[in-house]
């Protein structure tokens, strides 16, 4: 993000740009213009030429200063360095300057100051001495905010004063950089999740390709195949060289559902519902692509990220890797949605086989929880994190209640491992009782016991 742009003093013609150096004046040369005319007005009444001469020299001295600082013509380039460009809420990030004089001349005493969004900290101010022809200068501060989104820095400015200090000159350059702040992530147990393919790594399926003599598919040669690949007898019946189908690998799919609704969350800020069903959500897609799954982001509102294909899901390890800073900054920006119901969503899930869904819910009705209910018949394995909203907003740190909410008693019977999340729950702890509750093993703690962990199955295995 380097861009180079004329000096404080070289990018303005004619009177608008005189008119705005003479803004520029500070008040110590507003106080000596001043000054100096009302001395000559004085020595004019009273017939005083010696005070005619100070008065002048007081006039005169900052606009002076104004036209030679005016007139500098000098060239300096700046540069924007990000380092990390993306960072987890509450961690900080470093911001690197630099300025380059692309001139013949030197530079006079420089300030240097960048623009940046309240949240981020004070706008960073540095004092640069004389920079000579061609030199440099680097100086960086940090940034750090709790608050998930993208926040733009820059404009980038300089400013330009006299030895006297009569006028000061800035001007900004057209460059802007973007900070974006993901939510902070939760690192999560490893399970044996469901639809994984045991004896072929984690979260991979093989889908083999047909072997025999009679039933082997080929395809054209292409550049670079191995030649021990070529299947003879499809080239002499083609006329051209055909090679056998290698076996591929075939990625297990898994959706992470993020219920975005506004009716379903109370209250808003760091510590909200909504902030720590986001935060799920991004640790549960971290943790799958660990894994070896494909994932994708879902919303209510029926949105899917990265969706380069047709169902949505990446199609090699790289877009894999693009598509994890695409959902990440998704994450970073999701806002409430004015949806009241699931039904986009569940469009969406209904048009094939997903793998394993695992999703974030707020607050359920009876309606709402039957099309989720229905959101299962197409997935190998189903999770849900329901949040107890009442819960939430009592901001109580209690166990929540011994009674099975209807909406997870209904999850449930439909197939989910569905878990409560009660107000400053561990995401890590959740995820290891679903791993128990879907395996049927009994899982410790009070919460699990309350919640009803035992008998039912669905997302692990």
């Amino acid at each position: 993000m380097t861009a180079g742009a004329p000096g404080p003093v070289d990018d303005s013609d004619g009177r608008g740009g005189l008119r705005a150096a003479l803004s520029g004046l500070t008040t110590r040369g507003r106080s000596f213009l001043a000054a100096g005319v009302a001395a000559a007005v004085c020595a004019y009444v009273l017939g005083q030429g010696d005070l005619l001469r100070v008065g002048l020299l007081l006039a005169v001295l900052p606009l002076v200063c104004v036209t030679v600082l005016y007139r500098t013509r000098y060239r300096v380039a700046g540069s924007r360095r990000l380092s990390p460009s993306r960072v987890p809420a509450g961690s900080e990030s470093r911001v690197h300057l630099r300025v380059d004089n692309v001139s013949r001349l030197p530079t006079g005493l420089l300030m240097l100051q960048d623009s940046v969004p309240y949240v981020l900290g004070p706008r960073p101010r540095f004092v640069l001495d004389r920079v000579e022809p061609g030199g440099v200068r680097e100086v960086s501060y940090r940034v750090r905010s709790d608050l998930r989104g993208r926040y733009p820095l820059g404009p980038l400015q300089l400013q330009l004063s006299d030895p006297f200090g009569m006028c000061e000159l800035t001007r900004s350059f057209s460059s802007y950089d973007t900070l974006v702040v993901i939510p902070g992530t939760e690192p999560l147990p490893a399970l044996r999740l469901a639809g994984e393919a045991s004896g072929y790594g984690d979260g991979r399926q093989r889908s083999l390709a047909l072997a025999g003599e009679d039933d082997i598919i080929p395809r054209g040669y292409r550049h670079g195949d191995d030649l021990r690949r070529v299947h003879w007898r499809s080239t002499a019946r083609h006329g051209e060289l055909m090679v056998r189908r290698e076996e591929q690998p075939q990625r297990a799919r898994c959706t992470v559902l993020l219920d975005t609704r506004r009716i379903a969350y109370p209250g808003a800020g760091p510590g909200s519902p909504f902030e720590w069903a986001v935060s799920g959500a991004a640790s549960a897609l971290v943790h799958m692509l660990e894994r070896g799954f494909a994932v994708r982001l879902l919303t209510d509102e029926g949105s899917v990220v990265p969706g380069e294909s047709a169902d949505g899901f990446a199609a090699s390890t790289q877009e894999s890797a693009d598509s994890a800073g695409l959902m990440m900054d998704t994450l970073a920006v999701v806002d409430h949605s004015d949806g009241g119901g699931l039904s986009r969503a569940y469009d969406v899930l209904r048009g094939g086989n997903e793998g394993l869904l695992v999703a974030f819910f707020g607050d359920l009705d009876e309606e709402q929880t039957a099309v989720a209910a229905r959101m299962r018949q197409r997935s190998r394995g189903a999770v849900a994190f329901v949040l107890d909203g009442d819960g939430w907003a009592r901001g109580g740190k209690a166990a929540p209640d011994a009674r099975v909410p209807d909406s997870l008693r209904l999850l449930r019977e439909a197939g989910w491992t569905a878990m409560a999340v009660p107000p400053g729950a561990e995401l890590a702890r959740l995820w290891r009782q679903a791993g128990a509750e879907g395996s049927g093993a009994p899982s410790s703690g009070a919460q699990s016991s309350a919640a009803g962990t035992t008998g039912f199955s669905g997302g692990w295995s």
